[in-house]
């Protein structure tokens, strides 16, 4: 069972009891974030790509991965980041984390908000056996950018199918910088947009509100299958 405690909102004095959440370690273990009971909880006042991660051990095999630094909505409007113990951050992560590892099966985390689409579209990334995942450099006409070694990701939380200018755009964006692209909807695609990923050669995923990405024509089928292997 994932441990808790309790953390008071700095802005409005709640008490929250807040649960750590677990993440799928590649060996199928969960890993679940230490919480540092004697730290109090911070204010998320802006966002910076960096900050949101930490480097934790899986204890069931010992590797260092790097996962979401714990978050908590407040009632009031505030956004509290929750003090881990004894987490680096995610830029000092042990060269163990680059280490390969047997693919298990991809666990999901579930999407309620566009941040959390972002997460599972890192994780599954990781999965796939990209590294070094960031926010990408320059931000898409629509969605929010990612950028790994060797490739470019679009997640598209809106309920709006992804079009052929959202998929031709970030294939573009990928060939000026020499690397790989993927696109990841949650309202998929049209059909022309689907025809111009084919004609690109774009992996095209959907996600599914259990953050489980879905191909959906023949390059995300052999990206999924194979990773970046």
């Amino acid at each position: 069972m994932s441990e808790s405690m309790s953390v008071r909102c700095p802005a409005c004095g709640h008490e929250h009891l807040y649960a750590a959440p677990s993440y799928p370690c590649v060996c199928g273990a969960p890993v679940t974030p230490p919480l540092d009971r004697r730290a109090a909880a911070t204010t998320v006042t802006h966002r910076v790509w960096d900050e949101e991660w930490v480097a934790l051990r899986c204890a069931a095999c010992g590797r260092r991965n790097q996962w979401p630094r714990p978050e908590l909505g407040c009632p009031c409007g505030t956004t509290l980041r929750i003090p881990v113990s004894g987490a680096p951050a995610a830029g000092h992560a042990s060269p163990e984390a680059a280490r390969p590892a047997p693919r298990r099966a991809f666990q999901p985390v579930a999407i309620r908000t566009a941040r959390d689409a972002v997460t599972a579209v890192a994780l599954y990334l990781r999965w796939l056996g990209y590294r070094d995942i960031r926010r990408a450099d320059q931000r898409p006409p629509s969605g929010i950018g990612l950028a790994a070694r060797g490739v470019l990701a679009q997640v598209d939380p809106t309920v709006r199918p992804a079009s052929p200018r959202d998929v031709e755009c970030l294939w573009l964006t990928a060939m000026t910088e020499s690397v790989g692209c993927v696109y990841f909807s949650l309202a998929g695609y049209t059909d022309t947009a689907r025809s111009s990923a084919d004609t690109l050669s774009v992996p095209l995923f959907v996600l599914d509100l259990t953050g489980m990405p879905r191909a959906v024509n023949d390059p995300a089928d052999r990206l999924d299958a194979s990773g970046t292997a």
